[in-house]
């Protein structure tokens, strides 16, 4: 079993707020980490059609007999429990007694805010990262393949070829997840939109070039990307913005979460037909970018990530703000260290007079260069 990064800060949370909460893409691994954590918990599952009926039918019963060290997997499926753990939590105050796990993000994020606001730790895992394969038996040293692979635990587990997995996975996040949003009429218009905004991972959003392609609304384009956002498909980059005396780019990139499910998504059915695809280099950026989210989410920090684009198509692929200091990260596919990959720091140093900034460049090498103010790395080492 992969170690996950995240298991620490829960276990300690754990010991601070009478619940936790972990939400997250399906089949990401939820339920395996916290039977791993809480091993002695009892544990329910509401996707099971007995038990969310007895607890649509009688949440007040089912949290009196359920009401101690006890997993609650699928919890969006009954929002009238919440109420009730909320009445429990309050009554008793018990650190760590109550473990929520949810698929649906966009259903557990409502029913926390309105029930367990202050009460509960709220974690996300996403699908494994690099450093917690690297090193391990799961570890793939050939970045081909890695895109290809993707990092869902079900592909590693049952060493499945990926291009088996990913449809099946999409069809049950369809099915499951998707059909009963009001917002989404048609499952395939879904489809079709989720394939689109698979070719246009890496790239601004375009909401109105989403709406014409699809053939639906401008404000449905904004709702169903919000789907994919909310069930931790996608993530939305926000654009880093001052005062520069330039007009700069305010909408978002979209980025995939996962390489594999892009490739599924494009039709890509093997590792070697990455060698020259035009897609290639937003693969490679989506693999990096989503790498330094899962590592924010890991150590329970927020995603403190932007881009950064004028209106000239100047562009700095990731800032990552901390405090007072930025980092900056332009990030290439390319196997060789190229000047040009500079060009942009210099551009941006002119212009930002913000004194502590640090370059870096993660690039599809295997080397490690330090040059003046700059910190080039190879994807293997991108968080070393």
């Amino acid at each position: 079993m992969i170690d996950r990064k995240i298991e620490s800060i829960i276990r300690e949370m754990s010991t601070h707020f009478p619940v936790i909460s972990l939400v997250g893409p399906r089949q990401s691994g939820k339920t395996t980490l916290v039977k791993k954590i809480f091993q002695d918990y009892q544990y329910i599952n509401l996707e099971n059609t007995q038990n969310r009926r007895y607890a649509l039918e009688d949440p007040q019963g089912f949290i009196k007999q359920y009401h101690q060290r006890v997993i609650i997997d699928e919890a969006q499926y009954v929002p009238e429990l919440f109420s009730y753990i909320q009445e429990n939590v309050d009554e008793n105050r018990v650190n760590g007694n109550f473990v929520l796990t949810g698929s649906q993000n966009f259903l557990m994020s409502q029913n926390i805010s309105q029930s367990l606001a202050g009460r509960t730790a709220v974690f996300t895992l996403h699908p494994f990262s690099y450093q917690e394969i690297k090193d391990t038996d799961y570890q793939v040293d050939e970045l081909d393949e890695l895109l290809f692979k993707g990092f869902y635990p079900g592909v590693y587990n049952e060493n499945l070829n990926p291009g088996y997995w990913y449809p099946s996975y999409l069809s049950t996040y369809l099915e499951r997840d998707v059909r009963n949003i009001k917002n989404v009429t048609s499952l395939s218009d879904f489809q079709r939109f989720l394939r689109i905004c698979a070719s246009r991972t890496g790239q601004v959003v375009n909401f109105s070039s989403l709406a014409v392609e699809i053939g639906v609304s401008h404000p449905t384009v904004k709702a169903w990307l919000s789907v994919l956002e909310s069930s931790h498909v996608i993530y939305l980059l926000p654009p880093y913005y001052k005062n520069y005396n330039k007009r700069l780019v305010k909408s978002p990139k979209l980025y995939f979460l996962d390489t594999g499910l892009v490739c599924s998504l494009l039709g890509i059915n093997d590792k070697n037909q990455l060698n020259n695809h035009f897609m290639k280099g937003p693969l490679f950026e989506t693999f990096v970018i989503s790498e330094l989210i899962k590592d924010r989410a890991n150590r329970f920090q927020p995603v403190n990530l932007y881009y950064w684009r004028d209106n000239v198509g100047n562009e700095i692929d990731c800032i990552q703000e901390e405090g007072n200091s930025l980092k900056i990260i332009e990030i290439k596919s390319g196997a060789t260290i190229n000047q040009a990959y500079f060009k942009v720091f210099r551009y941006f140093d002119k212009i930002d007079v913000m004194p502590d900034k640090n370059y870096n460049v993660i690039y599809g090498g295997d080397h490690i260069q330090s040059r003046t103010n700059i910190t080039i790395r190879g994807w293997k080492n991108m968080l070393d």
